[in-house]
């Protein structure tokens, strides 16, 4: 398996992305067609974040097929413990259900909700980038192709 390193460029500009999405939602709440963008650039840095959070633990594991097959409960919990992470795995959960419920987006209920708590996953998924960044410097390799 050929060892690639970890880019986060495309972590970088999904955030930014989720970012202009929010400042655009919340000049006009009522546009459906934003708040459903805003919903799916949710999706993808929520994904981006959970797969470039699982790549980043498992280059610095000494046992990556572990953290490969972790659960994500302790996928969280290895992070955590390695500060990359401004929030607990309750905060994680709640953002895993998040996501989970992005496909029902055309329930306007549920997609108030969603819309509501992605300010806060937004500082999260910073958070995580910044850590990231920092640890990073030019270059690890990653344990996935």
């Amino acid at each position: 398996m050929t060892e690639r390193p970890l880019d986060l460029r495309s972590l970088h500009n999904a955030i930014a992305r989720l970012g202009e999405g929010v400042a655009r939602y919340l000049q006009d709440t009522t546009d459906d067609q934003i708040r459903d963008g805003l919903i799916q650039r949710f999706a993808f840095v929520y994904e981006s974040s959970h797969k470039m959070l699982k790549r980043y633990l498992c280059a610095i594991s000494p046992t990556p097929e572990e953290v490969d097959h972790m659960a994500f409960a302790d996928l969280i919990r290895s992070a955590n413990e390695q500060r990359l992470l401004r929030s607990d795995w309750q905060v994680w959960r709640g953002y895993r259900e998040m996501r989970a419920r992005t496909s029902h987006a055309y329930d306007e209920d549920i997609a108030l909700e969603v819309v509501a708590n992605i300010p806060d996953f937004l500082e999260e998924a910073r958070f995580l980038y910044e850590r990231l960044e920092d640890r990073l410097g030019d270059r690890i390799e990653s344990c996935n192709p």
